[in-house]
C-alpha cells in the first residue's frame, strides 16, 4: 500500500494500482490528478477539505470514481457518482474497505455552530479523524494526526496520539503553520510518539510504502 501526503489535509492511498483520495480541499495546491482514482472521501464541508472544483477535475479524468461522504456533501455534487455515509457505517470500493466514525466537527468557538464530520478507517489500518479527535475504539496501525487548526491546541493532538497508540504517525491539517511552526510541532509530537512506541514522520509531498 502506498501513502502519499499532499498539502494540508489531503492524502492518497494506492492499493492494487487503484487510488483513494481523502479530503482534497482548497489549501491543497500540489495535488496531481491521476487516471486511476476509484474513490474520494470527504470528511466534512469546510473548503479546506471539500473543493468542488478540485473534485470536478478528478471526475474529468476518472468518470467512474465515487464520492463517499455525508449526504449534505454528496447532494452538492449531483452530476457525479456518490455514496452517502454516516458514522457507524461501512462501504467498500475497489480494494478499499472504509469504516466511518464520529459525527461532529470539533468546536472552534461556542458561537460557531457545529457541523457534521466523519472519521475514516481504511482497510483496518489507517485512521484519520477529520476535524475531530474522535477515535475508532480499536487498534490503529497508522494515524493521520491533525497537527494545527483553529479548533485544536497541541495538547489535544498529543493526548489523541497517546490514546490511539498507533504504530506509525504522520501529521496532517497543518497548512497554516510556518516552517518554524512545523518544526516545533514535529519536535513535540515526536517526543510523545516515542512515549507510546509510535514512529513519527513528516511526509510533506512524499510517498511511503506502508
Amino acid at each position: 500500500m502506498l501513502l502519499t501526503k499532499y498539502e494540508h489535509a489531503c492524502f492518497t492511498i494506492e492499493e492494487d494500482s487503484q487510488v483513494l483520495v481523502v479530503d482534497p480541499g482548497n489549501f491543497t495546491t500540489d495535488f496531481k490528478v491521476t487516471d486511476n482514482i476509484v474513490a474520494i472521501v470527504i470528511t466534512h464541508e469546510h473548503a479546506d477539505h471539500f473543493d468542488p472544483n478540485l473534485l470536478a477535475s478528478i471526475y474529468d479524468k476518472n468518470p467512474d470514481s465515487v464520492l463517499i461522504s455525508l449526504e449534505s456533501i454528496t447532494e452538492k455534487m449531483p452530476d457525479h457518482k456518490s455514496h452517502a455515509v454516516a458514522a457507524g457505517e461501512t462501504f467498500t470500493v475497489g480494494p478499499f474497505n472504509l469504516e466511518f466514525f464520529g459525527g461532529t466537527h470539533a468546536q472552534i468557538h461556542p458561537d460557531i455552530p457545529l457541523i457534521d464530520n466523519l472519521g475514516v478507517l481504511v482497510n483496518q489500518r489507517l485512521y484519520y479523524p477529520g476535524d475531530s479527535f474522535t477515535g475508532p475504539n480499536k487498534p490503529v496501525e497508522i494515524l493521520a494526526l491533525p497537527a494545527s487548526a483553529p479548533w485544536l491546541k497541541i495538547s489535544e493532538s498529543l493526548d489523541f496520539l497517546m490514546q490511539v497508540k498507533p504504530q506509525f504517525t504522520f501529521p496532517t491539517h497543518d497548512a497554516i503553520l510556518s516552517a518554524t511552526g512545523k518544526g516545533l510541532t514535529d519536535r513535540l509530537i515526536g517526543i510523545f510518539a516515542d512515549k507510546v512506541g509510535s514512529k513519527y514522520t513528516r511526509l510533506d509531498g512524499q510517498t511511503l510504502e506502508i
